[in-house]
C-alpha cells in the first residue's frame, strides 16, 4: 500500500487534540488517531468528535484492547472508528471476537505487538486469525532510554502479507529507515503534536516520505553521547519535572544571573572552613566536570577567587558548595559558574579533613561521582548517572510539550484554559 502518515493524538484534552489534529491534517496527515490517553480521558466522545471533524479521513481508535474484544470494537466502530487497535498479548479468542465485530460493524483490526517477545511468531498467528494490520510499537518508556530500532519491523514485514504500521519515536530523520524496514503506515505522535507549528512538522515528515530523503527534525530521542547537549538545552525546572518534581537542591543559589552549568560531578566532603580538599579536587577534576562540595552548610568560606581561576583554566564547568564562598565580586567578573548556600569574607584553614570522590549530600540531595549536575538561574538539580539518558529525554519531552502550550497561550488563551485545570482538579 502507499505509505500512510498517521498522527497519534495522545493528549488528555479533546479540544486541544482536535486543534492539533486540524493542523496536522493541513500538513498532510492521512489518518487521525484517537490515542489511548485521549480515549481514557474523553471516552468514545473523542472518536465521535474526530469522526465529525474529519469526515473524509481514516479514524483510528487506539483502544489497546486486551479483553472483551467484541464489545470494545463495537463501541469504537459505532462511534466512527475505521480502524481499532487490539494488543497482541490478548488471548486468541479476544482477537477472533475483535475480527468478527470489525467485520460486522465495518472496522478493520490492527494488532499491536507491543510487549511480545517473539513478534514474528505472533504476527503469523494473528494473520491467520484474520486481522487487517500489524503494528510494531516502541513504547514511550523504551524511547526515553534511547531505544528506537527497526530490527523487529524488518523481520515481521518479511514474515507476513499484511500492511505493517510502525510507532514510537518516528520523525523526519528516521522515517526513511522505517520505510526501508517494511513499514506501510507511519504513526507519529510527539514529533508532530509537540511542535509549535504542527502543520510544518507534519509537512516535514510527509516531505521525507515523498521525496525519500532525510529532513532534519527538531524533536528526537537521544543517547548517552548526546547528554551534555541535552542538559544544556533544557532548564532545571524541566529536569525536575521529568523526575516527578525531585532532584532539586534546596538553598543553593547562583552568585549571579545568567549561569548555565552542565557537567558530571566530582564530589568533595569537607568541614566548615576547611578548604584543602576542595582545592585538591581541582587537580583531579577533568574538563567539563562540576566540583560539588559538602561543607556542612558552613558559614566560613571554603572557596574563592584563586580556586575559581584554577578551574577556569582547566575548563571545569562549575562549582556547587553547600557552604560558603568568598571573593564574589572577582568570581563574577571572571564569569565562572559558582553556586553556593552562603557568602562570607573569612576563610578557614586548609586542615585536610574530608574525602574526594565519595557520596555526599549537597543541598539536601545525594550526589555520587559521575552524576550529572545542572545549574541555572532557577537553581541546581542532580541526575543520577544510571538514569541520565532517560531523564534527559524526559526533560526534553517536558520542554517540547511546554513549547506547544506556550504557542497556544500566545494565540490568545491562558494556561488554566489550555490545560482545563478545573476539570482535572482532584475531587
Amino acid at each position: 500500500m502507499k505509505p500512510v502518515l498517521q498522527v497519534a493524538l495522545d493528549l488528555e484534552n479533546l479540544k486541544r487534540a482536535v486543534q492539533i489534529g486540524k493542523e496536522a491534517v493541513k500538513g498532510g496527515a492521512d489518518w487521525v488517531e484517537a490515542g489511548t490517553p485521549l480515549i481514557k480521558s474523553e471516552g468514545m466522545n473523542a472518536v465521535r468528535e474526530l469522526r465529525r471533524v474529519f469526515p473524509k479521513h481514516v479514524i483510528v481508535a487506539d483502544m489497546k484492547t486486551v479483553d472483551v474484544g467484541r464489545f470494545e470494537v463495537e463501541m469504537a466502530a459505532k462511534s466512527g472508528a475505521d480502524v481499532v487497535c487490539v494488543l497482541g498479548v490478548s488471548d486468541d479468542d479476544t482477537i477472533k471476537e475483535s475480527v468478527k465485530a470489525g467485520r460486522q460493524y465495518g472496522a478493520k483490526i490492527m494488532v499491536d505487538l507491543f510487549g511480545i517477545d517473539d513478534k514474528v511468531k505472533r504476527a503469523k498467528e494473528v494473520e491467520l486469525i484474520g486481522v487487517d494490520y500489524i503494528c510494531i510499537h516502541t513504547s514511550i518508556d523504551e524511547q526515553m532510554r534511547g531505544k528506537i530500532v527497526f530490527d523487529s519491523l524488518k523481520k515481521v514485514s518479511k514474515s507476513v502479507n499484511l500492511p505493517i504500521a510502525v510507532a514510537g519515536g518516528i520523525n523526519s530523520e528516521n522515517v526513511l529507515s522505517a520505510l526501508s524496514s517494511g513499514a506501510d503506515i507511519i504513526i507519529v505522535g510527539g514529533a508532530i503534536t509537540k511542535e509549535e507549528n504542527v502543520t510544518s512538522a507534519a509537512r516535514r515528515i510527509k516531505k521525507a516520505i515523498k521525496e525519500k530523503k532525510i529532513v532534519k527534525s527538531k524533536i528526537k530521542k537521544h543517547t548517552e553521547k548526546d547528554l551534555y547537549n541535552v542538559f544544556s538545552e533544557v532548564s532545571t525546572p524541566n529536569i525536575s519535572d521529568a523526575m516527578h518534581r525531585k532532584g532539586a537542591m534546596t538553598g543553593i543559589r547562583p552568585l549571579k544571573k545568567g549561569y548555565k552549568m552542565v557537567g558530571k560531578a566530582l564530589t568533595v566532603k569537607t568541614m566548615d572552613g576547611d578548604w584543602a580538599k576542595p582545592v585538591e579536587a581541582i587537580e583531579k577534576a577533568k574538563k567539563g566536570d562540576v566540583i560539588v562540595i559538602d561543607a556542612n552548610s558552613g558559614k566560613i568560606a571554603v572557596w574563592g577567587e584563586l580556586a575559581s581561576w584554577s578551574c577556569k583554566m582547566k575548563k571545569i564547568s562549575g562549582v556547587v558548595i553547600d557552604g560558603a564562598v568568598r571573593d564574589v565580586d572577582d568570581i563574577i567578573k571572571m564569569d565562572f559558574p559558582v553556586f553556593s548556600r552562603n557568602i562570607a569574607s573569612n576563610a578557614g584553614e586548609p586542615k585536610g579533613y574530608g574525602e574526594i570522590g565519595v557520596e555526599i549530600v549537597c543541598g539536601g540531595q545525594k550526589v555520587k561521582d559521575g552524576d550529572w549536575v545542572i545549574g541555572d538561574d532557577s537553581g541546581v538539580v542532580v541526575v543520577q548517572k544510571e538514569n541520565a539518558v532517560e531523564i534527559g529525554n524526559r526533560a526534553l519531552d517536558v520542554m517540547e510539550k511546554e513549547n506547544r502550550i506556550r504557542e497556544e497561550i500566545k494565540r490568545g488563551s491562558v494556561l488554566s484554559v489550555v490545560m482545563e485545570l478545573e476539570k482535572w482538579e482532584k475531587i
